[in-house]
């Protein structure tokens, strides 16, 4: 295939499962009567993003891979010949889970997963509660589609997590996300993180001659506890091999987007662009270290 369709299905989440998951069916068919072969949907999309506090009976929300999750979407990625990348808080043993992303092949079959490799613990995002850090590495799933560097939300800010993942081959960078506002911060603050947010994933696309897409919720969901609450800023994008955007989501409502890649693309930029063949891996032993004292 010289070109791939990808379909991102950005949504909000209501603490009612069988609505929300109904929503998220609703996109992936569209997207594949859009001519989606790969779709992608946003971090934890089966429910509300619960690590908005520190609560130990929200553990009852873990689920096994395979499990009820796996066998849904790999019914439904059997039925419209479409590989799906989801996302799901993984019950891998009693008091130990997962961030874990899995990648369905178009048979249905689980083709592979990664699990998140940098948890955040900030107000609002109290993961590291929740998630043990992944231990599969940075390791790309190999598809029908391609080869697939999946990562999720936090790790879209470390270079070297998309580094990694293209010098294992990754043909795109993908990213289930569930970011957005306080919505106390000011707009000036709101426009600030919005900008960092997009800026540094599309470097990621520079740096790597890789395209980006990046799927992220959308719409307000207050604290279980009642105090505060995030503004997920939607936005979802697809960047091209040098950072261009594609296509760009809204920040304010539900929405599928399909964008066509050129698979060819990545070869060209990296023929005039080749960053990879110009690196000093002689050079950079201290990236290991925590900081050069």
């Amino acid at each position: 295939m010289s070109t791939l369709v990808i379909g991102m299905v950005q949504q909000t989440c209501s603490p009612e499962r069988e609505p929300t998951v109904a929503r998220t069916l609703a996109g992936i068919r569209e997207a594949a009567t859009r001519g989606a072969g790969l779709v992608v949907l946003q971090e934890l999309h089966t429910g509300p993003y619960f690590c908005q506090t520190e609560e130990s009976g929200r553990f009852d929300l873990a689920e096994t891979i395979p499990g009820p999750s796996t066998e849904l979407f790999g019914s439904i990625a059997r039925e419209l010949a479409i590989v799906i990348v989801t996302s799901l808080f993984e019950r891998r043993a009693p008091g130990l889970c997962h961030n874990t992303a899995v990648v369905i092949e178009r048979d249905g079959s689980i083709a592979g997963l990664y699990r998140k490799m940098h948890i955040p613990d900030d107000p609002g995002y109290y993961e590291k509660f929740y998630f043990t850090p992944g231990d599969l590495g940075f390791t790309p799933v190999k598809t029908s589609v391609g080869t697939l560097g999946v990562l999720v939300c936090w790790d879209q800010w470390y270079p070297e997590a998309a580094r990694l993942m293209a010098l294992a081959g990754a043909e795109l960078l993908i990213y289930p996300t569930a970011i957005g506002w306080d919505p106390a911060d000011a707009a000036d603050e709101q426009e600030r993180q919005l900008d960092a947010w997009l800026t540094i994933q599309r470097s990621h696309a520079i740096a790597n001659g890789t395209p980006v897409i990046s799927v992220n919720r959308v719409g307000f969901e207050a604290a279980p506890d009642g105090t505060g609450g995030q503004l997920f800023w939607g936005n979802s994008f697809a960047a091209g091999a040098q950072g261009e955007i594609l296509v760009r989501g809204s920040s304010d409502k539900e929405e599928v987007l399909v964008v066509e890649i050129d698979r060819q693309r990545t070869d060209t930029v990296r023929r005039i662009w080749p960053f990879l063949r110009d690196r000093r891996i002689d050079a950079y032993g201290d990236l290991v270290k925590r900081y050069r004292d």
